[in-house]
């Protein structure tokens, strides 16, 4: 049986951690032979050490593995002369030169866990922000225009080509899904401001488009400011929703709030032949070494990750044991066998890792 071989970042803060907790759990869940691990330079750490953020051999391993995980990059002071920070030059890199064009953000309500919804805290939240990923608002950095220290301005990208193939993603996704929560309706909602913006109009008349070639996947549409609401009202109308880079940035972040934080959200950035994983938040650098981080965002991805490697090579066994590590993940928060801080409890980074595994191995 194929072994699969992952680039692996560590990168910076509570990176290191995560990624140790994540490399434990899918060796676990798929055996030492099954999946090997190649840990790669990068990030803000190294970017200090070497003046690189990326360097080439990492961007090579990242292009000829089977796929790449990732965890965590950026530090609030090692900025570029502009003030941005070098850190997100790592997977920014990465996404251009692979074309990673998908950024799949899962939003699901675990047993166990407690939303600030209080109508949802039995369930009821399942859904997937599908996010443009190499044009909109993004495209335009580093190179928009600061005009003699008096004017800023960045310039919003929205292609035929990047809005069919993000739009296509998100209705084969909820077409592979099992419809909103609410009413078990597959549907794509389109996250626009076409009521403002041409770009925006544009971009939801190529959804439409694309819609025609799915007719067994519901449409409709939500502007970007309405959307927020929605997310709290009715969360569970949602099963996919596919929006502009700096839009779906922003609401996936929302609604990783409504289901526990973002140190229980995954992610993905998936183009034809590549993709990256990673825990949604940040290198939290105020709590690094310190083994309090949470494992779960990471440990996620990972399960994500397999899902994805399950379809490129056909291979099912990748799925279930994708589907084995997010049941542990759950039974061990709903049973409060070790919950982490972030999620109102004691465990360590340590002793949840340790907690999945056990689960994986009962």
């Amino acid at each position: 049986m194929k072994t699969y071989r992952i680039a692996t970042i560590a990168g910076d803060g509570i990176g290191p951690e995560v990624t140790r907790s994540a490399l434990e759990v899918l060796t676990e869940a798929l055996g030492s032979s099954r999946i090997a691990f190649e840990m790669v330079e990068g990030g803000a750490t190294h970017y200090q050490r070497t003046g690189e953020v990326l360097p080439e051999s990492t961007f090579a391993a990242c292009r000829d593995l089977d796929a790449i995980l990732h965890g965590a990059a950026g530090l609030p002071g090692v900025t570029y002369p502009d003030g941005t920070e070098v850190g997100n030059e790592l997977h920014l890199q990465l996404r251009f030169r692979l074309d990673l064009y998908a950024n799949m953000r899962p939003i699901r309500l675990l047993r166990g866990v407690r939303s600030p919804l209080r109508d949802f805290d039995g369930g009821g939240i399942d859904y997937v922000v599908v996010r443009e990923n190499t044009e909109g608002l993004y495209a335009s950095r580093g190179a928009g225009v600061l005009l003699r220290d008096e004017m800023a301005s960045d310039t919003l990208v929205v292609t035929r080509k990047g809005t069919e193939r993000i739009a296509s993603f998100a209705f084969d996704l909820a077409r592979s899904r099992n419809g909103a929560p609410r009413d078990g309706t597959s549907r794509v909602t389109v996250c626009d401001k076409a009521n403002i913006l041409r770009s925006y109009a544009f971009f939801r008349a190529i959804c439409d488009e694309i819609h025609a070639s799915f007719p067994d996947v519901g449409i409709d549409y939500a502007y970007a400011d309405a959307i927020t609401v929605h997310m709290l009202k009715r969360p569970d109308h949602f099963d996919v929703i596919v929006a502009e880079n700096m839009f779906g940035d922003i609401i996936s972040d929302l609604g990783a709030a409504t289901v526990g934080g973002m140190g229980i959200s995954p992610s993905g950035e998936i183009g034809e032949n590549h993709a990256l994983f990673q825990g949604a938040h940040g290198s939290a650098p105020d709590i690094a070494g310190q083994n309090v981080a949470s494992p779960v965002a990471t440990v996620l991805s990972g399960a994500l990750m397999l899902r994805w490697l399950a379809r490129q090579h056909d291979d099912p066994s990748l799925t279930d044991a994708a589907d084995r590590i997010d049941r542990a993940v759950e039974q061990v928060l709903a049973t409060g066998e070790s919950v982490p801080r972030d999620l109102g409890g004691t465990a360590s980074c340590t002793e949840m890792t340790q907690a999945i595994c056990r689960t994986l191995a009962a």
